[in-house]
């Protein structure tokens, strides 16, 4: 082979690598858009599990497969099963939710009631709205003109643990009445009233240091403030104010009227352990 004819074959060689490059170069490669899924409201019934915090996926797989959930009080022991938004599911008979825990201290101003109904004017849930996006509900009831310390939460243990007035978290109150308490009537609603039958029982009640005698505090387990004013109608008090000051150790230092927060970690630890 001469030299011309070699030199032409390398340039050519060349020639064609450098046009690959160039080709390669020119062409756009677009990457292949995977099909997104669209969300129908729905979620593998061991996914809600896991995400309500039960146990792992694998885990749930094997309780659904020896019938410990049920949806909507069916027993279900299909894999792969979804469930619907709303669906009322539960773990061994315990009603469980896949949202994250929450749990918002509010420190109430008078003019808002305690519910969860949207037909009842101000309520405490325009106070809280932002706090969270799980569906969090209050604990227990402050009066539309009480004022004080409300706990909400989408813990369905805590929230049982507090609504019950036998085992529950005892709360203390601040009530300002139309006269001053006698002494004898402290001494009565220490030992327990019995009204219409029902008997009432208070953790404690004494005169609040510094004010007037016709300002108590008051620690009670019963969730609403309606026992209070039943307390002391009975005994010939009008109730001028309730304001609850104290809930299970947490306080209203530094949480302003109208303002919420959340727990802090220890705090939760703590309201469990309470």
């Amino acid at each position: 082979m001469s030299q011309g004819a070699s030199r032409s074959r390398k340039g050519k060689q060349k020639t064609t690598r450098e046009g690959y490059q160039k080709q390669a170069k020119s062409k756009k490669v677009t990457p292949k858009k995977t099909p997104q899924k669209k969300d129908d409201g729905t979620m593998r019934l061991n996914k809600y599990i896991a995400n309500a915090g039960i146990c792992s996926r694998r885990e749930a797989d094997m309780y659904i497969s020896i019938g410990n959930v049920t949806v909507n009080g069916k027993i279900v022991n299909e894999m792969g099963y979804k469930v619907q938004i709303g669906d009322d599911v539960r773990f061994d008979g315990r009603r469980i939710s896949p949202e994250e825990k929450a749990y918002v201290l509010l420190n109430k101003p008078k003019g808002f009631a305690t519910t969860t109904s949207n037909d009842k004017g101000n309520t405490v849930m325009d106070l809280v709205a932002k706090s969270t996006s799980s569906r969090i509900k209050p604990i227990g009831r402050l009066g539309r003109n009480a004022t004080g310390l409300l706990l909400f939460t989408n813990d369905e243990q805590v929230h049982q643990r507090f609504t019950n007035s036998k085992t529950g978290v005892a709360k203390l109150y601040h009530v300002e009445l139309s006269k001053n308490v006698k002494a004898a009537d402290i001494e009565r609603i220490n030992e327990g009233l019995t009204i219409e039958g029902k008997s009432i029982n208070v953790e404690e009640v004494s005169y609040v240091d510094g004010a007037p005698k016709k300002e108590v505090g008051l620690k009670i387990k019963h969730t609403g403030n309606s026992v209070i004013r039943t307390i002391f109608e009975h005994l010939n008090y009008e109730v001028v104010k309730i304001d609850c000051v104290t809930i299970a150790g947490l306080t209203k230092k530094d949480l302003p009227r109208g303002h919420w927060r959340h727990l802090t970690k220890q705090e939760v630890i703590n309201l469990k352990m309470v």
